[in-house]
């Protein structure tokens, strides 16, 4: 197999873009889409005029020649997207979060380990952001030593007349620190090279938005491994004189050094995005990374060929979403949408 097909199921979050961009960036092929909502399927299929929409998923999914199933469905629907896709013969590129249940990731993981199957998250702001791949080769290398401590922040620009209705419903969407936070778990893992983690606290508010009672908007945790701690905040607090969707950052502390990533601003700095700051004991020094190349989309491929993980193991891909659900469950325990 080297010219790899893969086909959408729901496209209600604009992630969808970059994961079709991404697997076609490393040479895969875009073959069709499937969409309930005529509106989004317009914009969907101006962009992507070489994949036809589909009246019926079923029509992808019984396609033998289709290799990959990618979706950004409303988050609630994504597990039983995955669930067919799998049962298809059939890998899963989904955006975050996979799931939004304790269920939905016992069933999703069953049925990946019952089928052979490739059940992936495409954490965009790992992946798809140079300066965080950047911070990976740079560690890897020993920049900055051994990794003891992360610190990563999510905020997030609310737009509230851009949002659909299933935005602002918990149990479509799933809740703060499991949808955006899910990102900042993964990179936890990542960083500390873990496969698993301890949410040690965690907590979850609607602070200014009591005209949506469904909303959180903010939510933080603290988590371990063995040998690294770390704490993730995310909001929907970004004012809107800031030029991007959010300004998000990741420090991480090593026993040698640390780097910070303002991946998609730097305030009142330099302009463009992806910049990295390294310390350590030679001097500070700033990193473009704009032209940094991002592997995910060949590796993925790679793996659907190969069978083999190494573009994210699924034990980190399941754990980091593990996390982010034990996280969410905790943080709401005590409120409106703990009982």
């Amino acid at each position: 197999m080297t010219q790899i097909k893969f086909a959408a199921i729901g496209i209600n979050h604009a992630h969808i873009y970059g994961q079709v961009d991404c697997l076609k960036r490393a040479g895969a092929e875009f073959v069709g889409f499937y969409a309930v909502e005529d509106d989004l399927a317009a914009a969907f299929g101006a962009k992507y005029p070489e994949a036809p929409r589909v009246s019926d998923p079923r029509v992808l999914l019984e396609d033998e020649s289709i290799a990959i199933i990618v979706t950004a469905a409303i988050p609630g629907d994504r597990a039983e997207i995955a669930l067919a896709a799998m049962r298809h013969g059939k890998d899963v590129l989904t955006d975050k979060p996979g799931m939004t249940t304790f269920a939905q990731l016992d069933e999703i993981k069953r049925v990946q380990k019952e089928t052979g199957r490739i059940f992936s998250v495409l954490y965009s702001e790992h992946f798809e952001v140079p300066a965080a791949v950047e911070a990976g080769n740079l560690i890897a290398a020993g920049a900055i030593g051994e990794v003891v401590n992360t610190v990563g922040l999510g905020p997030h620009s609310l737009r509230l007349n851009n949002r659909p209705d299933w935005f602002f419903t918990r149990s479509r969407y799933g809740g703060i620190l499991c949808d955006i936070a899910s990102h900042q778990f993964e990179q936890f893992l990542f960083f500390a090279n873990a496969m698993d983690g301890e949410v040690l606290s965690a907590n979850v508010y609607n602070r200014n938005h009591p005209h949506r009672p469904g909303l959180q908007d903010v939510g933080d945790a603290h988590m371990r491994t063995e040998r690294t701690t770390g704490y993730v905040r995310v909001d929907w607090f970004t004012p809107e004189g800031l030029p991007t969707w959010g300004d998000g950052r990741l420090t991480i502390l090593g026993t040698e050094g640390f780097i910070e990533l303002r991946k998609y601003v730097d305030i009142a700095g330099r302009p463009g995005e992806n910049h990295l700051f390294l310390v350590d004991k030679q001097g500070t020094r700033h990193i473009d990374c704009s032209a940094v190349d991002l592997p995910f989309g060949r590796q993925f491929l790679d793996d659907v060929r190969n069978r083999t993980e190494t573009a994210m193991p699924q034990e980190r891909c399941f754990n980091a979403m593990k996390m982010a659900l034990t996280a969410q469950a905790m943080g709401e325990q005590g409120t409106e949408w703990g009982q």
